[in-house]
């Protein structure tokens, strides 16, 4: 099964934009994180590993970096520069400046994707992706929400809450900046229906696209330490599918979903298991939307 027969994915849109196949190049600039520095916090939101990505990765030029995923990523020759580790706005606007611009000079980079938190979104990062924008390169500003329920954003040590992300949101908007935002099914004490309501309040607010994540417990995070208790269950695939497919038939066709599950590398996840390659959860989703409808049926 192909996704892109239900859903309006992230390739689809950029194939029918630049006329061919385009893929992301993740990398790590050497960012950290409010919530781990102690700026806001220490530790990180539960979820997160200490050891999510190779510090090592950091020290290497980004040419370099750039250089070693194109060798990696087969059948496209353009490519989005996707700084993805952490949070990628975290640092003195003129450096953000600078790792940008050095991420987007060969001519097969066409677009810049940028993963943050919705507290670390200063007006000065947002002029810089307007401006890339208005040079005619594919942009995006990829807001790490996961839940729109307060006691929940407490409960795993978020950092912020809601009106953070609705004031990013509403800004980015002002500068004409498409927002990605991500959203994990599973958190600890949430029902479907509380992921319903998370949904409806993102696209309440006119976002223009989605990345959905089912909750993996990675080794070096807290919840690792919750999960060996008994304290803390992973999802299953048939729960995950089942209403991760009910909110993409809930989702505007026009909105794009960059992501609708998340892998994690051995030895990092403890569980569940099928999150060891996107293929289970994707066969699921897409067998769940076959029977019972596709994107923007229910919108």
């Amino acid at each position: 099964m192909h996704l892109d027969r239900y859903v309006n994915t992230l390739g689809k849109h950029l194939k029918a934009r630049f006329g061919q196949r385009v893929r992301k190049l993740a990398l790590h600039a050497g960012f950290t994180c409010p919530n781990r520095d102690g700026t806001l916090g220490r530790g990180g939101c539960t979820f997160c590993s200490v050891r999510s990505f190779n510090q090592a990765d950091a020290e290497i030029p980004m040419h370099e970096q750039l250089a070693a995923r194109r060798t990696e990523l087969k059948r496209a020759s353009r490519f989005i520069a996707y700084f993805q580790a952490y949070t990628s706005t975290y640092a003195e606007v003129e450096e953000l400046r600078r790792l940008y611009a050095e991420a987007t000079r060969e001519a097969d980079i066409v677009g810049l994707c940028v993963g943050t938190r919705p507290d670390c979104v200063p007006d000065s990062v947002l002029e810089i992706l307007a401006d890339y924008r208005q040079r005619g390169y594919e942009v995006w500003l990829e807001l790490g929400l996961q839940s729109a329920h307060e006691e929940t954003l407490r409960l795993i040590n978020r950092g912020h809450g809601l009106a953070s992300y609705v004031d990013a949101v509403s800004r980015a908007h002002h500068y004409g900046i498409p927002v990605c935002t991500h959203l994990i099914l599973g958190l600890p004490g949430e029902s479907e229906a509380m992921c319903r309501e998370t949904h409806a309040r993102v696209l309440g607010l006119g976002v223009a696209g989605l990345k959905l994540h089912p909750l993996m417990i990675v080794k070096g995070s807290s919840m690792a330490a919750q999960h060996a208790r008994g304290e803390l269950q992973a999802p299953l695939i048939e729960d995950y599918a089942a209403t991760a497919a009910e909110l993409i038939r809930r989702t505007p066709p026009e909105v794009v979903f960059h992501r609708v599950t998340a892998t994690a590398r051995e030895p990092t996840l403890i569980a569940p298991d099928w999150c060891h390659t996107s293929w289970p959860a994707i066969h699921a989703i897409c067998e769940d939307l076959m029977r019972n409808g596709i994107q923007g049926c229910q919108a």
